[in-house]
Order: C-alpha cells, then sequence, then structure tokens
C-alpha cells in the first residue's frame, strides 16, 4: 500500500518541482541513488520499470526509504499497462508514470488513489487524461516540443498541471525555461546522475546537483 496518497504525493512533487528519474539493477547502487537525491532535497522519486526483475529491486528501494528517507514518494515510470501499474502499486509505489496515456492505468490508480502521469504528446492528448482524471501530465519527449509548447498549452488550459521529462537538464538556463514556460515539475534522469559518477560512487556529486537544480527551480518560480 502506497506510503502517501494523491494529495500528499503531488504536494511533494509541486512544492520542490523536481522528481528524479533513475533505473540500476543492483539495489545497493539505486539505493545510494536515493539516499543521495533525498539528501539533496528531492521528495519524490521515479524508479525506471526497465530491467528484468526491476520490480525485485522496487520491492526492496520502497523498504529501504521507509527506514532511510521517511519523507520520499517512491514512484515507478515507464509504466504502459494497467497488470503492470498493479504490481508495482502492490509493492508500495505512490505514483506512476508512463511513456504514453492508456486510461486503462488510470482506473487501477484512482481505485487507490494514486497519482497516473501519463506520457501525452498533444493538447488531445493531455485533455483526454485529463478527464480520467490524471492531475499531472507528463509532456514527452520534452526536448521534443521545447518550452513554448507548454506556453501555448497553458493560454487555453491554464489549470494543467505538466511534468516534462526528455532532455531536462540541472542547469540555470534550461531549468528557468521550463518554469517560466509553466510547468509543475520536471523530470530528470542521466543529467543528474552521470554514469561514471555513479560507477566511481560520487554521491556528494549527485547531493550537489540536487541542490543546485532545485534552488535554480525555487529561483525562477520567483
Amino acid at each position: 500500500m502506497a506510503k502517501f496518497d494523491k494529495i500528499a504525493v503531488l504536494e511533494k512533487i509541486g512544492t520542490t518541482g523536481m522528481v528524479p528519474v533513475f533505473y540500476h539493477k543492483d539495489v545497493e547502487v539505486a539505493k545510494k541513488v536515493v539516499k543521495a537525491c533525498y539528501d539533496g532535497g528531492v521528495r519524490a522519486f521515479e524508479f525506471t520499470n526497465r530491467g528484468d526483475f526491476a520490480h525485485e529491486v522496487f520491492a526492496e528501494l520502497v523498504k529501504y526509504a521507509a527506514r532511510e528517507c521517511p519523507e520520499l514518494a517512491m514512484g515507478v515510470g515507464s509504466i504502459v499497462d494497467p497488470a503492470t501499474a498493479a504490481l508495482y502499486i502492490q509493492l508500495g509505489a505512490c505514483f506512476v508514470v508512463g511513456p504514453l496515456f492508456n486510461p486503462e492505468i488510470a482506473k487501477v490508480c484512482n481505485r487507490r488513489m494514486i497519482p497516473y502521469t501519463p506520457g501525452c504528446g498533444t493538447v488531445t492528448e493531455v485533455g483526454a487524461a485529463q478527464e480520467v482524471g490524471c492531475d499531472l501530465c507528463k509532456l514527452f519527449p520534452g526536448d521534443v516540443f521545447g518550452p513554448n509548447f507548454v506556453k501555448g498549452l497553458m493560454a487555453p488550459m491554464g489549470w494543467s498541471k505538466l511534468m516534462v521529462t526528455g532532455g531536462v537538464e540541472p542547469t540555470k538556463e534550461n531549468l528557468t525555461s521550463w518554469v517560466k514556460a509553466g510547468v509543475f515539475c520536471v523530470g530528470m534522469g542521466s543529467k543528474l546522475f552521470p554514469k561514471d559518477k555513479v560507477a566511481a560512487e560520487d554521491w556528494a556529486y549527485v547531493i550537489a546537483r540536487c541542490e543546485e537544480a532545485l534552488t535554480y527551480i525555487q529561483e525562477a518560480r520567483k
């Protein structure tokens, strides 16, 4: 069962404005990345459903986060079907993210008061997702559309909450452009934790990048 409900999760995501996106087959490495992000101020973390037995790694991460990162909402990404969503919800996922929009996933998540953030590529898709209860929609891939797409959508649909993922960078210029365009939050992967830094277990680097990115987001919101 999810540790935090929909309202609490959306508040965590909205307050910080950033959700790290990460996958690693080694649960011990994944734990250290999660802890570094938490120490850097992150309060919502998306573990990507990519490799074989990814759900087993996630199950251990949820237990670890409950002990070491008590205010962290652990979610799962790359979900494209309701059965997989249900599996991760059973393992404690507080939110579900996907690269595409599948209304059947919304039904599974809504029943358990868990946010479902589907990947959308058109204004119509965002509208359809909102109709079935998706409070937060993901613009993906973000670098293909750019901040102007967000501005254009928000003009007639100002109530929309958008997460942009894909090509987001932890730089002042990049983050400011997305925030000023009107996004609710950003999702960020390898730019926060480059492979060489993870391999070297340079967790101080990850902490610093998270702190820096969160600062840029807060400054851009003023």
